[in-house]
């Protein structure tokens, strides 16, 4: 049966990470992989994590099945985190969610119900996107366009031509959008720029499909919620798929959730049960390890304000890293203007170098990152970002 099968290249992402390993140069430097790392280049478990984790080991008294929905207190907690307490929908009973294996389960469960809804419906992705995010939503069946997003010239959002092939879509068409954080550019839209979108989304019919996977990276918990509680508050229908792998550093625990608003509270009911349908016949039950500690933590207060401060730290690290990724490039490189890494959000930007400039920093100077020069900068350290800055130099 499976003899006809070719091998196929492995993930580009995944080569790049057995590059880096396999790079006996002890200058590399590990711009690729999407991971957050402090200042000694590790992944770290929070503080926050390990109190509940030991709590919850403590205390344990069975593994069996939470239930396809996933854990129900994770959901409400969920809920909050990610609408805020008082929130309309959640008033009116319009919102259900369900926990996923991680931001790519809730991705993959949110294209499947929208497939079950309408069979025919179009998802329009920003240019670039998330490479996830084609293979997660035409794995579907899916059909898959883009709208233009990114502007390479000035390293923001080209949102007079976003809001231009927006306003010609169909009605009932999927738009998948970054809440914050925008991977792989960095580049977000402004709340003016949201609320205006909101009013293109309520005047063409069309239905968001919000994506937060970095929630508490860019400006703050709160506010990095904006885009979602915006139009979950004046919308019938939208679609938002959460992970906790970076804010919580719950990578390898896969846990996330998909909320789903609705236009009635009996819809929501009945979105539900298809929900719970669709994700027993994907993954039957999802794990609960993850959910559980990520509970803990947002329930008690104690862990809650200490992951809070956690979450601070990290993004008030990846801000100053910006800050003096740009000094060094100013300095090495005075003839190209990088201001953009300033403006730019959360954990990712494009350098906008070629892909031949790309690949002299990985052969050259043992510099990693993506063909598409798309940057962690969370992956530099005080002690290497001069080295960076010069080997950029270097191939400029």
């Amino acid at each position: 049966m499976f003899e006809r099968f070719e091998v196929i290249n492995p993930d580009a992402i995944l080569m790049l990470m057995a590059a880096y390993r396999a790079d006996p140069d002890p200058r590399k430097v590990d711009l690729g992989i999407g991971v957050y790392r402090d200042g000694r280049g590790h992944t770290p478990v929070l503080e926050a994590v390990r109190r509940a984790e030991a709590d919850l080991i403590a205390r344990q008294v069975t593994k069996t099945y939470v239930g396809a929905a996933g854990n129900p207190d994770f959901n409400r907690e969920m809920e909050q985190l990610v609408f805020g307490s008082g929130h309309p929908a959640l008033a009116a009973q319009r919102l259900k969610s369900v926990q996923t294996p991680g931001g790519c389960g809730a991705l993959c469960l949110g294209a499947e119900l929208i497939r079950l809804a309408a069979p025919d419906a179009v998802v329009h992705v920003s240019t670039p996107t998330w490479a996830n995010h084609p293979p997660l939503i035409a794995g579907s069946g899916l059909k898959l366009e883009y709208y233009p997003y990114f502007d390479a010239r000035t390293g923001g959002v080209q949102f007079g031509a976003m809001m231009g092939a927006l306003e010609r879509l169909a009605p009932r068409t999927v738009v998948l959008l970054h809440a914050s954080c925008h991977n792989p550019t960095g580049a977000d839209l402004s709340q003016d720029e949201w609320r205006a979108l909101l009013e293109l989304v309520k005047r063409r019919s069309l239905l968001p499909f919000l994506d937060m996977a970095y929630q508490g990276l860019g400006e703050g918990v709160d506010a990095d919620a904006f885009a979602v509680r915006l139009f979950c508050a004046e919308l019938p229908e939208a679609l938002v798929a959460v992970s906790c792998s970076k804010n919580f550093g719950l990578y390898r625990e896969r846990t996330g959730s998909l909320h789903v608003l609705n236009d009635t509270p009996k819809a929501a009911d009945a979105t539900l049960s298809q929900l719970v349908r669709l994700a027993r016949g994907i993954w039957s039950m999802p794990p609960d390890h993850g959910a559980e500690i990520a509970r803990l933590i947002l329930a008690d207060a104690a862990l809650r304000e200490q992951w809070l401060g956690e979450v601070a730290g990290m993004r008030e690290r990846i801000a100053k890293l910006r800050r003096a990724a740009l000094a060094e490039l100013r300095r090495a490189c005075p003839q190209r203007d990088f201001s953009f890494i300033g403006r730019q959000r959360g954990m990712f930007s494009f350098l906008g170098i070629s892909g031949e400039q790309v690949r002299a920093l990985r052969g050259e100077h043992h510099v990693y990152m993506t063909d598409d020069s798309r940057i962690n900068i969370a992956g530099l350290r005080e002690e290497n970002l001069a080295y960076f800055a010069d080997a950029v130099a270097k191939v400029l």
